[in-house]
C-alpha cells in the first residue's frame, strides 16, 4: 500500500469484526462463499440499482459512490437519503437488529465520506435490516467518529505490513464464511494433543 491507495469502506466493518478476515479479504485478496454471504450478495444486488426517487418528504439516490480525500476512504453507499435538507447514510445489512457494532462504523466512514464530499455535517445515519426490516439509528457521535478513525489507523498499518494476524474464535466464528479454512480452534486442539503425547 502506498499513500496514493485509498482505504475501502467496507474494510473498517470487517476489521472490527475479525482482523484475521479482514487480512484474508483485502490482503490476500481471498473470499469464500456460505449462505450468509450469498443472501447478503442477493441483498446488495438488489439495492444497488443506481437511481434517485422521492418518497414523501425523504429524497434517496441508491448506490453512489463516496469518497474521501483526508482520510483516504472509498467505497459504494447503498443509500444516501435527504430529509428536511439533512444528508444521511443507509447500510442495508442481511441480520437483524442490533447484532455486532461493527455495521455502525462503516455507517460513521460513509458520514466522514459525505461530509467531505457535501461540506454539510453529518449527524446521523441508519442500519436497515433486511431480517427483521427494521432501521437501526446511528448517531455520528465524537466518540463513534474517533473509534472509526482508530479503526481506519489500524486497517491502514494491516496492509502496510501485509502480516496476517492470529485467528482467534469468537461466537462470530459461526457464521464467517472464513471458519473452514482459518479453522481458529485448531492451534488450541494441536497445543493440548502436544501436550498429551
Amino acid at each position: 500500500m502506498n499513500n496514493t491507495d485509498y482505504i475501502p469502506i467496507a474494510s473498517l466493518n470487517h476489521y472490527s469484526y475479525c482482523p484475521h478476515r479482514c487480512w484474508r479479504m483485502f490482503c490476500a485478496g481471498e473470499f469464500s462463499e456460505n449462505y450468509y454471504t450469498i443472501d447478503g450478495t442477493s441483498l446488495h444486488d438488489r439495492v444497488h440499482t443506481v437511481g434517485e426517487s422521492q418518497r414523501e418528504e425523504v429524497w434517496q439516490v441508491r448506490a453512489i459512490w463516496l469518497k474521501s480525500q483526508q482520510y483516504h476512504l472509498i467505497g459504494k453507499s447503498d443509500l444516501i437519503e435527504s430529509e428536511s435538507g439533512e444528508l444521511y447514510p443507509v447500510e442495508y445489512k442481511r441480520g437483524r437488529k442490533g447484532e455486532w457494532d461493527n455495521d455502525e462504523l462503516q455507517v460513521c466512514a460513509q458520514a466522514l465520506c459525505l461530509a467531505e464530499m457535501t461540506g454539510q455535517s453529518i449527524h446521523q445515519g441508519y442500519i436497515y435490516y433486511a431480517y427483521s426490516h427494521q432501521r437501526q439509528f446511528v448517531e455520528i457521535s465524537d466518540a463513534l467518529r474517533q473509534e472509526t478513525l482508530d479503526i481506519l489507523e489500524s486497517v491502514k498499518m494491516l496492509m502496510n505490513s501485509g502480516e496476517m494476524p492470529k485467528p482467534i474464535y469468537t461466537k462470530r466464528c459461526k457464521g464467517c464464511s472464513f471458519y473452514p479454512q482459518c479453522l481458529p480452534q485448531a492451534a488450541k486442539k494441536v497445543g493440548r494433543y502436544r501436550e498429551e503425547e
